[in-house]
């Protein structure tokens, strides 16, 4: 079964409606690294209820809140999943995140783009993550990239094939970092990262990461949030730390597969 663009587009997605613990927003954080050093003081508020100043959320698990679980395996969206890809992850947030909370997240498909036969297609999907109240609390545009779905246009008498989101701002090159932050990525990560609820077997199945054409399972979603790791929590321990109380937004793109040993 090939791709139908009008079926992705007005494709539904039922609310998904969530509540989270404090016991969820710490195994988040112990799922990114935080506490690989037991000692280091700046991950201690993310992993420990008992910190000076209470339990603080990342940023970042906006991204794995009101999240529809890996919806493109089943058979009616005829996306080749097994070489589906997290390329790109953009997220704005409209304030702080709760220790705890009930949420809800509406989920839709906003853009479809066929790059041409044996190109792959690129599609965005879109999650408003809400309080039960109905407060905004953040905006979160996943980009995956369809390796074997490329062509869909040219199929079925032709289909559409939206223009693409715009551009992000190239990294200057001309420039050093403004800091760097270098940590340990744990052999389990894959592992422990996917119970936060991204259930793609090419984290976890040695044989769907060989269908796939890759050596061995590996963290997608690692690159996206782990910046935002980085971002938050490297900055409290360097001179910018007033740049992370203003931080609202990030659009991270994945270079690379994380493989964890």
């Amino acid at each position: 079964m090939a791709v139908s663009y009008q079926h992705l587009k007005q494709r539904p997605f039922a609310p998904v409606r969530q509540r989270y613990t404090e016991r969820d927003t710490m195994l988040y954080a112990l799922s990114l690294g935080l506490g690989n050093d037991p000692l280091d003081p700046a991950a201690l508020p993310f992993v420990f209820e008992g910190a000076a100043g209470g339990l603080r959320t990342l940023p970042s698990q906006a991204v794995v809140l009101g999240y529809p679980g890996f919806w493109a395996r089943e058979a009616d969206t005829g996306i080749d999943w097994v070489k589906l890809l997290h390329g790109e992850q953009r997220m704005r947030l409209h304030r702080p995140l709760p220790a705890s909370a009930d949420i809800v997240g509406h989920n839709r498909i906003t853009h479809l783009t066929d790059k041409g036969a044996g190109k792959g297609a690129i599609m965005v999907t879109e999650r408003r993550l809400e309080t039960a109240e109905g407060e905004l609390l953040a905006t979160v545009q996943q980009v995956s990239f369809l390796r074997g779905d490329g062509g869909y246009s040219e199929l079925d008498g032709g289909q559409p094939s939206d223009a693409p989101l715009p551009a992000l701002r190239p990294t200057p090159e001309d420039q050093a970092p403004h800091f760097t932050d270098t940590q340990a990525i744990r052999p389990e990560a894959a592992l422990l990262y996917r119970l936060m609820g991204d259930f793609n077997p090419l984290h976890a199945d040695p044989a769907v990461a060989k269908a796939a054409g890759f050596d061995a399972p590996f963290c997608m979603a690692w690159p996206a949030t782990a910046w935002w790791r980085m971002r938050w929590c490297a900055s409290v321990r360097s001179t910018i730390r007033p740049a992370c109380a203003r931080s609202t937004s990030a659009s991270p793109r994945q270079c690379s597969r994380a493989i964890p040993w």
